[in-house]
């Protein structure tokens, strides 16, 4: 059948493997893996817990060493924005809950993998990133910068997403 006779609406979906094996090493069986780890369960962290059951979403979520944090803003206890028209200090606000989350998890910055900064003033951010020194001591991680049109409401000014990996012990 040519792709001609295929109805507009038909939509071909391939699955693609990847694989993060060293050339030349061997990949143990799919079972094998199933076998010898046990699927982890996930672990769910409020931060705020009453703001967060308003707006649905969970601050951050553990799944064996992995860690996913929600972007955090600069808010006060009850989801109020703090330090409005601040950047510089609505991304110390944002950090510093970003830190509460990590210290949960037994973590610090430099465990650290992914950080994603979305921000309505990139310049301003620019001019304050600076700080990020502060945090991360032995190097940064993996991210991506971006300018938006707008956050949640409109005073953050600036959101800041992480990914890290507890450190083996």
């Amino acid at each position: 059948m040519n792709s001609k006779s295929l109805p507009a609406a038909v939509l071909l979906v391939v699955p693609v493997l990847a694989s993060c094996t060293a050339p030349g090493a061997s990949t143990p069986p799919a079972d094998a893996a199933k076998e010898t780890a046990p699927a982890a369960a996930p672990e769910f962290f409020l931060l705020r817990p009453e703001v967060e059951k308003a707006y649905g979403y969970t601050h951050a979520v553990r799944i064996g060493h992995d860690i996913k944090i929600s972007g955090a803003v600069s808010m006060d206890d009850k989801g109020n924005p703090t330090a409005v028209g601040n950047l510089e200090q609505q991304m110390k606000n944002a950090y510093s809950d970003l830190d509460k989350v990590l210290k949960h998890y037994g973590c610090t910055f430099d465990d650290v993998i992914v950080e994603n900064v979305y921000t309505t003033n990139m310049a301003e951010f620019l001019k304050a990133s600076a700080y990020r020194a502060t945090l991360y001591k032995k190097q940064f991680p993996t991210g991506t910068w971006l300018e938006v049109k707008g956050l949640a409401l409109p005073e953050f000014m600036i959101e800041i997403e992480l990914e890290a990996r507890m450190p083996s012990r």
